[in-house]
């Protein structure tokens, strides 16, 4: 390097202190500001190798004196643009009185080289790793597709990037474990859970699945993709979604759901028990919250003489006219519980315990392929017995209804094979009327007047 000019000393600070003074105030004058940013958007770029060109259009007369006197000769310019080789320059710089390369020389001028190939190369890396370890976790969740298909469906939004790789790792595992308990859950037909406590356990809060985080998006997905939902649709609104989280056992309160019941007489001698004895002895009806059910002691269930013996009949209907008619008849010697549609949380938590008990559940719905679908999973998932469901009671039915003349519902949708009766789903393609549960009112009320069958 020849001797430089005698310029303003650069400002010493602890960078610039580790080269001679002299040498520091010569690279920093201004006349090579821009050959360092552009020696520095290279290195950057190149993963700090000192390769390629840097070119530097409308070169002063300063700046072309200054680059001759860095690299030892005269720069040549073309249309007043010079182009500078920066392996060379790197070469100067470590045989001049910097004994750097030109990425120790910036660092010691106070403008430090990043290396943002490389660190784009580590976050792929690291991102690669994040999907690798998830993959394996969620692989583990079930045997089924629907695991991957969630994961990869949560990567391809890139909801997640903004967390970075180590928030995204953490997240994905609480959402993982979350999914696991829940699955868990719902092979071995434990009770519900609430979210608060589903929340504790996995995050160490109970606010860590609250509508709007971005756990709960992400466990919800998960629950949707292994129902066969889609995700999209199934978390639109509040309400969905809520609808999701009981769907998987996962209650988001305690309160707030309810289940219509009657004539119900638990064992238990506790205030809970004797008032719901008492309202069935005066043949009311009780609304009960999970919160209840998981409260009261049943043990066996009781009839108007008080005896008590396992095998109860309770019957569970569909919709709640069945049980506003029984106590309007005044009938006091029945056990129902009403689905209200689809059942909920509460109401599956409930037939669950009255099953565990030994009580003998009957189920009547509507006759319609929904109606059909409903009374198969309470058939398969309690062990309910049919009541009134036959193909023969369809086809009295629709008489019946004839003979009334009353208006004919079309049966709309696709068939549902009814898992109690092979003939059912026959009988109602060959009649293709819809019968609801209040046009039968008649027959159910006289069945629950009459003395309960024997089990």
């Amino acid at each position: 390097m020849t001797a430089p000019r005698p310029v303003a000393a650069a400002p010493q600070n602890a960078l610039t202190a580790s080269l001679p003074a002299a040498t520091a105030g010569w690279l920093g004058q201004p006349a090579l500001s821009r050959l360092w940013d552009s020696a520095r958007r290279r290195l950057e770029a190149n993963g700090l190798q000192a390769r390629g060109i840097l070119r530097l259009g409308n070169v002063t007369v300063e700046e072309r004196e200054a680059f001759g006197q860095l690299l030892g000769g005269t720069v040549p310019l073309r249309d007043g643009a010079a182009a500078i080789r920066l392996d060379l320059l790197d070469a100067r710089l470590r045989a001049s009185a910097a004994a750097r390369g030109v990425v120790g020389v910036l660092t010691a001028l106070g403008q430090p080289v990043q290396d943002r190939a490389g660190a784009r190369r580590a976050s792929r890396d690291a991102w690669d790793e994040v999907w690798v370890d998830a993959g394996q976790a969620a692989g583990a969740l079930s045997d089924e597709e629907w695991p991957h298909r969630w994961l990869n469906a949560v990567r391809q939004t890139g909801s997640l990037t903004r967390l970075g790789p180590q928030g995204a790792s953490d997240l994905l595992a609480q959402a993982v474990t979350a999914l696991a308990v829940v699955v868990r859950r719902a092979g071995t037909e434990q009770r519900v859970v609430g979210r608060g406590e589903l929340a504790q356990q996995v995050t160490g809060t109970a606010h860590g699945l609250d509508d709007g985080t971005v756990l709960a998006r992400l466990v919800l997905r998960g629950i949707a993709t292994a129902a066969g939902e889609d995700p999209a649709s199934a978390t639109r609104d509040a309400p969905a979604r809520r609808a999701l989280w009981r769907s998987a056992g996962v209650v988001v309160d305690e309160v707030s759901s309810t289940v219509l019941t009657y004539g119900l007489r638990p064992a238990g001698t506790g205030w809970r028990e004797r008032g719901l004895v008492e309202r069935a002895d005066h043949g009311q009806e009780t609304h009960l919250t999970l919160r209840e059910v998981a409260v009261v002691e049943w043990g066996t269930l009781a009839g108007t003489g008080g005896s008590r013996a396992a095998g109860a009949l309770v019957r569970v209907c569909e919709n709640p006219r069945v049980v506003e008619a029984a106590a309007s008849a005044g009938l006091t010697d029945v056990a129902l519980v009403c689905t209200a549609g689809n059942p909920s949380t509460v109401v599956l938590d409930l037939l669950g315990r009255l099953r565990d008990i030994g009580a003998r559940l009957s189920y009547h719905g509507d006759f319609d392929w929904p109606g059909v679908a409903l009374a198969n999973r309470v058939a398969t998932r309690f062990g309910a017995e049919p009541w009134r469901m036959s193909a023969d009671d369809y086809e009295r039915a629709v008489g019946e209804s004839q003979r009334r003349a009353a208006p004919a519902l079309a049966l709309r949708g696709e068939p549902v094979e009814a898992v109690w009766d092979p003939e059912l789903a026959a009988s109602m393609i060959a009649c293709g009327v819809a019968i609801h549960e209040e046009s039968v009112l008649e027959t159910l009320l006289a069945d629950l007047g009459a003395p309960a069958p024997a089990a």
